[in-house]
């Protein structure tokens, strides 16, 4: 397994953490995942705006593909479920398009 723990606050030498321990890191987790949400909808606000200023189209089909194997790729690495991580980004995607054309 090639999951990147290194910041985790589990111990798997032996004691096993408390509940309450596992379940603040999960907050903790939780809110990285949601604060890397906002960082890319920011970005991503930027790259329309961008488009807009160039006329080019809210969609890029090849951008879109690339993203997706990416993110296949990423969940590899992480041995995560590759059709989670892919559901997950293109569910980011059609949020940002659907800010992109209503910003228009």
């Amino acid at each position: 397994m090639s999951r990147d723990t290194s910041e985790s606050s589990i111990d798997t030498t032996g004691e096993a953490a408390s509940l309450d321990e596992l379940r603040e890191e999960i907050e903790d987790i939780d809110r990285e995942i949601v604060e890397l949400i906002a960082r890319r909808t920011y970005v991503a606000d930027s790259v329309a705006q961008v488009k807009a200023e160039r006329d080019l189209p809210t969609t890029d089909e090849n951008q879109e593909e690339r993203v997706m194997e990416r993110a296949g790729r990423n969940a590899e690495q992480f041995d995560v479920d590759s059709n989670l991580v892919k559901a997950v980004f293109r569910l980011l995607i059609e949020l940002n398009k659907v800010e992109q054309r209503e910003n228009r």
